[in-house]
């Protein structure tokens, strides 16, 4: 299925103002969806039938800077019985980054959203178990933040070089 039929299909079921912008030239095409619309057209794009976007391969979150105030989570769907690939991208408010969780559309998508949280601080309500998962349940801060700034010990141990 090409990549505009895919949209016509989402545009179709949600309406236009649920897609905000799109990409169709890169090798995935891209779409940015609303942030409010993100649970429900993961849940349509699995159990539709035509579509069927069964494996979420990635989940990653993205700071985009203080200057722009904006974080995104970027999630890469495959259909593998279709062989058809979709990106979905969403943004949110860099000071309090939050978004529906998909872990109850995609299993996968369980780590994939604490890691973001562990390193971006983005917060996924719903989330079964929404803790660090890379870096101890203590550390300050999340490191890939773009104005992330280090500590400079960690229980006596010099983090900072």
């Amino acid at each position: 299925m090409q990549f505009s039929e895919i949209k016509s299909i989402l545009i179709e079921k949600f309406g236009e103002e649920t897609i905000l912008a799109e990409n169709a030239a890169y090798s995935q095409p891209q779409l940015t969806i609303a942030l409010s619309k993100i649970e429900e057209v993961c849940f349509f794009l699995r159990d539709t039938d035509q579509l069927y976007f069964d494996y979420l391969a990635c989940l990653s979150g993205l700071d985009n800077g203080v200057e722009k105030g904006l974080m995104e989570v970027i999630y890469h769907l495959y259909s593998i019985p279709y062989n058809h690939a979709l990106v979905l991208k969403v943004e949110m408010n860099r000071e309090n980054p939050e978004i529906p969780t998909t872990s109850n559309v995609w299993r996968s998508a369980d780590w994939h959203e604490r890691e973001a949280y562990d390193m971006f601080g983005i917060k996924f309500s719903g989330h079964p178990d929404l803790r660090r998962i890379l870096l101890p349940a203590d550390w300050e801060g999340f490191p890939l933040r773009k104005d992330y700034q280090e500590q400079e010990y960690y229980h006596g141990i010099k983090v900072k070089y």
